[in-house]
């Protein structure tokens, strides 16, 4: 199967997990639990996205998120097993996608196309292994859920924190730390700027300076914060070995399979993202 399947995969299904990251409903969930999330924003994040591994510190968190700084992980998981308990918080997860779902697709989710969408997400979990994959290790250590489109974002997560967990090992092969990681995510110029990808991960302006003279160094960046010729080549590679490592959930599911998938999740995607879902308009 061409590595590129597995790229449009992610992206037509990404929606349908994402969204937990921007909802109000998510918010209200983990603000009902006892999270200030007016004075700690990040309390909505890493706690609820750490949980399906139980309660682990801050470090553990660190290494498997990647890319934010130990200061921005430790505020945001500061005291947050002693508020809930990880398993309140994957249940608090699940009630905000239901909610959330529900307001931005409708009737959308009570489509056969959805259950057959599940089946086939299924069957590209199937694919997934253990094996160096924590985050999604963790996720698939959760019972499914009952209904329908819940069972949807629950497949639909563990494929994306499978992809997710190769993307890391793929950085971690070519010696890029978390912090380069974000650098490059600003060179390669697309969506993200500098200054808020700095800030949502936590780093000081000297720490991304210095992030970004290594990579000078490498002759990976040139004067300004774009990449050079061999730094697109390096990002590209380890793009492509993402794709690569994410590769064996949808040789379970075959070309077709997957073609099929992606037709049947857009309508809910398409919903998502025009309804604000990611954060954008």
């Amino acid at each position: 199967m061409d590595p590129i399947v597995s790229r449009k995969c992610w992206k037509a299904t990404e929606p349908v997990h994402a969204h937990v990251y921007f909802s109000p409903e998510a918010q209200e969930e983990y603000a009902a639990l006892g999270y200030d999330l007016k004075a700690n924003r990040a309390a909505g994040y890493f706690p609820a996205r750490a949980a399906a591994l139980g309660a682990v510190p801050a470090p553990v968190v660190q290494a498997t998120f990647f890319n934010f700084s130990a200061l921005a992980v430790a505020f945001g998981m500061d005291k947050a097993w002693e508020i809930a308990s990880p398993a309140q918080l994957v249940e608090a997860r699940l009630r905000a996608v239901d909610r959330a779902l529900r307001r931005m697709c409708g009737d959308l989710l009570d489509s056969p196309d959805v259950a057959e969408a599940v089946e086939l997400a299924r069957t590209a979990c199937e694919g997934c292994t253990t094996e160096g994959r924590p985050l999604y290790a963790g996720n698939a250590s959760l019972a499914w859920p009952e209904a329908p489109h819940l069972q949807l974002f629950h497949a639909i997560t563990l494929l994306r924190e499978y992809r997710g967990d190769g993307h890391i090992a793929a950085l971690v092969v070519e010696g890029v730390t978390g912090l380069e990681a974000a650098v490059m995510h600003v060179a390669q110029g697309d969506a993200w700027t500098r200054e808020p990808l700095r800030k949502t991960r936590g780093y000081s302006t000297e720490e991304w300076d210095a992030a970004l003279a290594r990579l000078r160094e490498r002759g990976w960046v040139g004067d300004g914060e774009a990449f050079t010729d061999a730094g697109r080549a390096v990002r590209q590679r380890i793009e492509d070995r993402t794709d690569e490592l994410a590769l064996p959930a949808w040789e379970r599911l075959g070309e077709e399979g997957c073609r099929r998938l992606r037709e049947l999740v857009r309508p809910l995607s398409k919903q998502i993202v025009e309804a604000g879902g990611l954060g954008i308009r």
